[in-house]
């Protein structure tokens, strides 16, 4: 649900819990100027609302009397979306009051639903399941998630036409373990059973779903939302790069994330320490320390801006080409700083 629309069904249940509202209040709780507030206003009487505007000092706007909203009627596209966005704002960090009033909003939801769609929104889930805290998403097809969300949950194989970034086109059997969230995107991960192996798929890349007969096993080991992060860190690309990086995990995650690159600490080596991380604060020491980065890219410009923003001492041990382009890199901010 886009912002301006949401503060328009904002704008509706503040005026339907009665009284007039002054025009300050309502763009104080909406969070926007005076004449949005105008401009929302027209937009629900548009909607055949009944809103009156209430002159005089103490005026305002308020529903007419008697008003109320009719029965929600939403279609699948329309309640997936709005479904969508509670999952997700649940893991968002949100405090126990917000957290409430998102279980709130849903169970309200759920009630008014046709029963067939309020399950399979109930299967959808218990079906998801996100690698970071989820910002900005695709809107999927309705039919293709509630369908994957289904054979997720029966265990059911499901058959699906799959256009892979390179323009190929396929049909596709998978065992589907979950639905996972990662970097704006909707993906299914599970094991395709003709070469018996785990795949994970976009599902904007994916034209039908349907659901086929019998069953599978529920697999043991990682979740699904690490499968995800897993295949992206070891698929085949291009290039093959390996850095030593001098820091803690948790800077180097903030420039390269789980689902770009795999980290480990590598044996003891004689990598020297920088003369400022000898003198840096004991506690800052202990948590520093040489850690191996390993990644697969199509491209390696995009690398050396990253490595500078990271600010970390690092080693390139491959490719040579990356050692290349992070030199000219440094050049070319080398004789920008000298221009007068």
């Amino acid at each position: 649900m886009s912002r301006p629309t949401g503060r328009v069904l904002t704008l509706l249940e503040l005026l339907q819990s009665g009284g007039t509202r002054t025009v300050a209040e309502l763009a104080d709780r909406l969070g926007v100027e005076g004449r949005t507030v105008r401009r929302y206003v027209n937009q629900l009487i548009d909607l055949d609302v009944p809103v009156e505007s209430v002159r005089g000092r103490y005026g305002g706007y308020r529903l007419a009397p008697g008003y109320r909203l009719p029965p929600l009627m939403l279609t699948d596209d329309e309640a997936l979306a709005v479904l969508l966005g509670l999952v997700a704002g649940r893991r968002t960090g949100l405090t126990t009051t917000e957290r409430t009033a998102n279980e709130t909003a849903s169970a309200k939801i759920r009630r008014v639903l046709p029963r067939h769609i309020a399950r399979r929104l109930d299967t959808l889930q218990d079906a998801l399941d996100f690698t970071d805290q989820p910002g900005e998403l695709d809107h999927p097809d309705a039919g293709v998630l509630l369908t994957l969300a289904d054979a997720v949950s029966h265990r059911r194989p499901v058959s699906i036409r799959y256009t892979d970034r390179g323009g190929r086109r396929s049909e596709r059997t998978l065992h589907a373990y979950g639905i996972v969230a990662h970097a704006g995107r909707w993906y299914v991960t599970g094991k395709d059973p003709r070469i018996d192996d785990d795949r994970t798929f976009r599902l904007d890349r994916i034209a039908d779903a349907r659901t086929l007969p019998g069953s599978f096993e529920a697999p043991v080991g990682p979740g699904p939302a690490q499968r995800v992060l897993s295949g992206f860190a070891t698929a085949e690309y291009r290039h093959e790069v390996t850095l030593r990086i001098h820091g803690t995990a948790e800077q180097i995650r903030a420039h390269l994330p789980a689902g770009v690159a795999s980290l480990e600490e590598p044996e003891p080596e004689s990598v020297p320490v920088p003369e400022s991380e000898r003198e840096a604060a004991p506690d800052q020491a202990a948590e520093r320390r040489w850690l191996r980065v390993e990644l697969r890219a199509e491209r390696l410009d995009w690398l050396p801006p990253v490595l500078a923003a990271l600010d970390r001492p690092f080693v390139i041990e491959r490719p040579a080409e990356l050692r290349d382009l992070v030199i000219a890199l440094a050049d070319r901010l080398t004789s920008y700083a000298r221009r007068s």
